[in-house]
């Protein structure tokens, strides 16, 4: 396939140095560096999230939602169904 991009003159003829002293054709190089950096960036490892479950004992039933409730906003003005309404 042929297409064309642009890039700065300068690494243009480092590239093209680059390619005559391994005595193969710009395309070469250009294509080989390519399938580097696409292959590095295949290759890496796919994100996994770590398995945050949480192992306690559960729900107690010795407490009822309205106990738990008041203990989850202990010290946070209280349970909403219990603070003072305006």
């Amino acid at each position: 396939m042929k297409t064309t991009v642009e890039i700065a003159d300068s690494l243009f003829e480092e590239a093209k140095a680059c390619a005559q002293v391994r005595r193969v054709p710009l395309r070469n190089l250009i294509e080989e560096g390519l399938r580097t950096v696409v292959g590095r960036e295949t290759s890496r490892k796919p994100f996994k999230l770590r398995d945050g479950s949480f192992r306690g004992q559960g729900l107690q039933a010795s407490l009822s939602w309205k106990d738990i409730t008041e203990i989850v906003y202990e010290g946070r003005g209280g349970a909403p169904e219990t603070r003072d309404r305006r």
